[in-house]
């Protein structure tokens, strides 16, 4: 679609939005906030699709759009024309720009430390070095060791930081194939597999989890160890089934890898720190329920540390995704709209979902968020789809012999995560994809068969927390 088409669909669809009469809304007891946000929520989910400005600017664009449109300090565009009954519940504005300052975004920026501290003092590629070395010469074992190491990672690191790094070690790996080798294409496959896959298995191993954390909440909370202690194995089983598949599918000729990486674990007083204050961040998020201390606030002692001791300088701060912060908050900002104007209450009440069966339910939000997911970021899916899901979740009784709200979200979230069938679908497949080493069609050919396969561990997956009594 060419970018004077997109920018008319992207922007003329909301205007006609805000222009048409309440009324023609099919939506009862529709407010002029509800309209305005359903103008907004149609903004943001043609251009995080179409992408006619980049997805940061989106986020950015919805956060000025509801601070003008539907906070108290605002403007009030047609209010007295279209009658006072009419207006609706307008947002604070000291709400909507707390979206930049949310727990979720400084639980990211404390990740974003810890990875720069780590690639700084080369703790990433030791920790690759030393981690590689047990699985051997044999090609299909090297793969495997790299898919864990990537996982790992992942569960702590962005997925794109991870992918970056990894490839960089797959590098000297893939100059021992002959260039006819199948292998080189499954080498090149395994590190973004491996690098989407992983980051399921933490709070903060991905942007559609650390979303769903800003649903559940009180009674639906869950601790860092707890969702790892079922993350981490459906990690494990998917990256079992990703290794079997790619060794299947691309078989190396190859008969030995004989790794020599070189390096050593710095040794000097700020190299200590960092292994220190890594490994501390690591045991406190995965002890969360012996010691009480919030995960948020965990994230925030390797930011005071660095800082202090100028392991993270302002040099080093510029080199901060901010633009995924930005995306995110702009996600809080959308979903905390569509909360708080009550448009999501309306939306899931004007819709007969009594009359449906709960797995219908299920089965189709999974489904939603899986085909999303791989035409737009996993990101933007989750901060469309969640604060949806979760009104529904709450708002069904249905559902509570399934596991409720808490569910719903958590098939929503890890289904988000399971778009890996296109170079555009994720960043670490846009980066493999940019090596030159695979073709689409190879990474949709794995990314459909893992989809499918991911899917269905997903429901299992829900169906083993049901049974376990863990809702």
């Amino acid at each position: 679609m060419k970018s004077a088409v997109k920018y008319v669909v992207c922007f003329g669809i909301p205007l006609v939005i805000l222009a048409i009469p309440l009324n023609w809304i099919p939506l009862e007891g529709i407010t002029l906030v509800e309209q305005r946000v359903i103008a907004i929520f149609a903004l943001a989910a043609l251009c995080w699709v179409l992408e006619p400005i980049p997805v940061f600017a989106t986020s950015v664009l919805i956060v000025v759009l509801e601070l003008l449109m539907i906070s108290n300090g605002g403007i009030a565009f047609f209010m007295e024309s279209r009658g006072e009954a009419d207006l609706g519940e307008l947002l604070t504005y000291q709400s909507i720009m707390a979206t930049f300052a949310s727990p979720i975004i400084l639980l990211f920026l404390g990740g974003f430390f810890l990875a720069m501290a780590a690639t700084k003092y080369r703790l990433d590629i030791n920790l690759a070095r030393v981690l590689l070395k047990p699985f051997g010469t044999k090609p299909a074992n090297v793969m495997l060791g790299l898919m864990v190491i990537t996982a790992v990672f992942s569960m702590f690191m962005s997925n794109t930081a991870t992918t970056a790094m990894m490839l960089a070690i797959l590098a000297p790996v893939m100059t021992m194939f002959s260039p006819d080798d199948l292998g080189r294409k499954g080498f090149a496959l395994c590190i973004p597999l491996a690098a989407n896959l992983g980051g399921i298995g933490t709070p903060i191993g991905t942007p559609p989890n650390v979303i769903a954390l800003k649903y559940l909440t009180g009674s639906n909370e869950i601790p860092f160890g707890t969702w790892m202690s079922f993350g981490v194995p459906f990690v494990v089983v998917s990256l079992l089934v990703g290794w079997l598949i790619l060794n299947r599918f691309f078989k190396t000729q190859t008969p030995r890898i004989e790794l020599n990486m070189k390096g050593k674990f710095l040794k000097n007083p700020k190299a200590y720190i960092v292994y220190v204050t890594f490994t501390l961040t690591i045991l406190l998020w995965l002890t969360g329920a012996i010691h009480g201390i919030n995960s948020y606030v965990v994230a925030m002692i390797p930011v005071g540390i660095f800082a202090s001791f100028q392991i993270i300088t302002k040099e080093d701060l510029k080199k901060i995704s901010w633009d995924v912060l930005w995306l995110v908050s702009g996600g809080i900002a959308l979903g905390l709209a569509l909360d708080k104007s009550g448009l999501a209450r309306n939306f899931v009440n004007s819709i007969p979902f009594g009359e449906f069966s709960p797995f219908v339910i299920v089965l189709s939000a999974t489904l939603l968020a899986m085909i999303m997911a791989n035409f737009m970021s996993h990101t933007a899916t989750a901060n469309l789809l969640l604060p949806i899901i979760s009104a529904l979740g709450a708002s069904l009784p249905s559902l509570v012999p399934l596991g409720g709200e808490r569910m719903l979200i958590l098939a929503v979230t890890f289904s988000s995560s399971l778009g890996l069938a296109l170079p555009i679908s994720t960043p670490p497949n846009a980066l493999a994809h940019g090596t030159g080493l695979i073709e689409t069609k190879d990474m949709s050919k794995i990314g459909i068969i893992m989809i499918g396969i991911g899917l269905i561990l997903v429901y299992l997956l829900l169906f083993i927390l049901k049974n376990v009594n863990f809702y």
